[in-house]
């Protein structure tokens, strides 16, 4: 029989929990940064590239969504370090764990949008069927969209639920 891990309160301080869901928060950030700067490097060179010139019409505006996107993704998945810096010693440790969950939500959001705009070009500019196209767009945005928040909002949900105690099986 397991053991709910809810049970089982840690045996820390308050200014240990904060310490270690801040940690926790920047480890996560971590990950997502360096795919972040992968994107965004690759968009930044994507105009020197000797085709780009015939991205057009909506492959312009993909574009654009999948530059400023990562720029932006870039900016919130950043923000909590230099956040850490400025406010560091001042006992803001609840404030900054806020601010930084929502810099990485809205982070999340930042790089759906460009990871679907920039997979979407690519599909666009290699198929030149809008059939694909959108269904790309379509695709990504679905899976980023569960994986990343519906998926973890139904979890919370259901954990969020008052347990009903087990009734004993009849035999």
């Amino acid at each position: 029989m397991t053991t709910d891990p809810a049970d089982k309160p840690r045996n820390e301080t308050e200014h240990e929990r904060l310490d270690r869901q801040f940690v926790e928060l920047l480890q996560g950030f971590r990950v997502a940064v360096t795919g972040v700067q992968v994107l965004f490097a690759f968009l930044l060179i994507v105009p020197f590239s000797t085709h780009f010139e015939k991205v057009e019409g909506p492959g312009t505006t993909l574009f654009y969504i999948a530059l400023f996107g990562a720029a932006f993704a870039s900016i919130c998945f950043i923000a909590p370090v230099f956040h850490h810096r400025i406010l560091f010693r001042l006992g803001q440790k609840p404030l900054l764990i806020r601010r930084a969950n929502m810099f990485g939500i809205i982070g999340a959001l930042a790089l759906m949008a460009s990871m679907t705009a920039s997979t979407t070009l690519i599909v666009q500019a290699v198929s030149r069927e809008a059939g694909w196209t959108i269904l790309t767009a379509v695709i990504l945005l679905l899976l980023c969209a569960y994986v990343w928040f519906v998926q973890p909002y139904l979890t919370r949900l259901k954990a969020s639920r008052p347990k009903r105690p087990k009734r004993p099986r009849a035999s």
